[in-house]
Formats: C-alpha cells, sequence, structure tokens
C-alpha cells in the first residue's frame, strides 16, 4: 500500500494471553491438550467446548485476560492467539489454520476487527458451533471496516486525524493517538490503564481498513451479539445493525468500546450462553 488512508473507519482492539500456554510449557500439541481438557468436564451433555479468542487492532490478546479467568475457571480450554492484523484474507486464513489444530466443537469470539476475522474464519469448519461477537463487526460479504462504519453516524476514530502511520516495508501500520485514545477506545477505563493500553497497542496495516470480507460464516452458524452501548469507535447502532442482520442472540450493556475489559463477567456470560 503506497499511502495511508484518509477515511473515516474503525478497527478493533483489544489484547494477547493464551490460554493454552499450559500446553505449551509441557510440550503437549494444542489437539490433544484441548481433548484431554474437554474429556475431563463434561456436562452430561458431551464435551464443553473450546473457546478461541480474536483481538482486533491496537492492542494484542491481553485484553482477553478476565474472560479468560472467568471461562477457564468454569472449566473451559481457551486459547487467544495472535491475530496478524494484515489484511481480512490473511488474517482469517491465520486464525482458520489454528482451528485446525483443534479436535472438537468450537466457539469462536471475536472483538472489534476481530469480527471481520471471525467471519471469514469460521467458514467451510464444521467445529464451529457458534459465533460470538464482542462489540464488534460483523461484515456481510464484500463490506469493509471503512464503508461498514459510514454508514451510521457516532465513530470518533477518523483516520486523518486520530492515526498515527507509520510506516514498514509492506505499507503503513496505524496507531491511534495517545490524546484521543481513551475518549475514543475505553473511555470507561482508568487512565493509569488506557495509558498501558495506548502504549501496548498493536498495529493494524492501514490496508485492514479496505479489505472486504468474504461470505459470511454467520448465515450458517448460530451468532451472538455484546452491543456495547457507549462505543465510541464501533457505533451502537452499527453494532445492532449487524446483530438484527444475522439473526444474533442478543444483549446490551454500558461499556465503552473494550467491553470484554470493563464488563468481563458479561462478556464471559454470553460466550457461556453461546457454548450451552
Amino acid at each position: 500500500m503506497s499511502s495511508p488512508v484518509s477515511r473515516r473507519v474503525v478497527l478493533g482492539t483489544a489484547a494477547a494471553v493464551a490460554a493454552g500456554a499450559a500446553a505449551a510449557a509441557t510440550g503437549t500439541p494444542a489437539a490433544a491438550q484441548t481433548a484431554a481438557t474437554q474429556a475431563a468436564g463434561l456436562h452430561g451433555k458431551g464435551p464443553k467446548p473450546t473457546i478461541v479468542l480474536v483481538h482486533g487492532a491496537f492492542a494484542d490478546a491481553a485484553g482477553w485476560s478476565d474472560v479468560i479467568k472467568r471461562l477457564t475457571g468454569d472449566g473451559y480450554t481457551v486459547f487467544a492467539p495472535a491475530n496478524p492484523l494484515r489484511g481480512v484474507a490473511s488474517d482469517a486464513a491465520y486464525i482458520a489454520s489454528f482451528l485446525a489444530t483443534i479436535t472438537g466443537p468450537i466457539v469462536l469470539v471475536g472483538h472489534s476487527y476481530g469480527g471481520f476475522v471471525i467471519t471469514n474464519a469460521a467458514t467451510g469448519n464444521p467445529n464451529v458451533k457458534a459465533l460470538v461477537y464482542i462489540a464488534a463487526f460483523a461484515p456481510a460479504a464484500g463490506e469493509d471496516v471503512g464503508h461498514l462504519t459510514a454508514q451510521f453516524d457516532g465513530s470518533l476514530l477518523d483516520p486523518a486525524t486520530s492515526i498515527d502511520f507509520r510506516k514498514w516495508d509492506g505499507g503503513y501500520d496505524g496507531y491511534v493517538k495517545k490524546d484521543v485514545f481513551r475518549t475514543i477506545f475505553a473511555g470507561d477505563l482508568p487512565r493509569s490503564t488506557t495509558d498501558v493500553l495506548w502504549a501496548t497497542q498493536r498495529p493494524g496495516d492501514a490496508s485492514t481498513l479496505q479489505s472486504p470480507s468474504g461470505a459470511p460464516a454467520w448465515t450458517t452458524i448460530p451468532s451472538f451479539f455484546l452491543v456495547a452501548k457507549e462505543d465510541n469507535l464501533i457505533p451502537p447502532a452499527l453494532q445492532r445493525f449487524m446483530a438484527k442482520r444475522a439473526g444474533s442472540y442478543t444483549v446490551e450493556v454500558k461499556a465503552s468500546h473494550v467491553a470484554m475489559i470493563s464488563q468481563p463477567r458479561a462478556a464471559a456470560d454470553l460466550i457461556k450462553k453461546a457454548a450451552r
């Protein structure tokens, strides 16, 4: 990509902590560890699904930390793989390859731009039993971040004024500016916390703003949606529109864009509902 994008768009957030650390430490393959954990945690209805959490842009998977604690405390195997943030097609292919290593049913969860990724990564994988969107995009075929967001008023993220673009050999990476980060991203968190989130944000390549989505998996897989009513990045009206279009089971919470951080119980409860 030769230059930054300068139209109003939205990318996602949040964060990196793979709950399969025990498997990595023991050298146990992910699929074997998943199968073993599932076999030990039955509800009399078959194995519990594995939960896979996909973060968006401007952070890593650590934003899922409190959600992970709640899910693993209830006996779920949880993974939060790194989302490359290089473009919809390549990011979805990467997550799809990770899903292919997991044995048994899967609940696939995305936050913000991670919703684009799960919408495409789940396609063709019969193990994915539910999609969960946490203040996320749920695109239809051909939609991209920029055009989808522009359909509704309310996003405060304008790439022309809110993002610092830093050139690298493959294009431009975008970072949310510090003076607007808390307002746009996480207004319901303490400033000391948002300062850390800003400093540790992982950039999305500018091409992600224009990458079109493929055929959406939500047309064939049940979906669940958590609407963040105080989201200044993805307008709540857009979230409601996408949830209704997908036929999603929907709950709303008073939360900023990082609802999985400020409202981890609500996020975890919705994920557990999808897993039942």
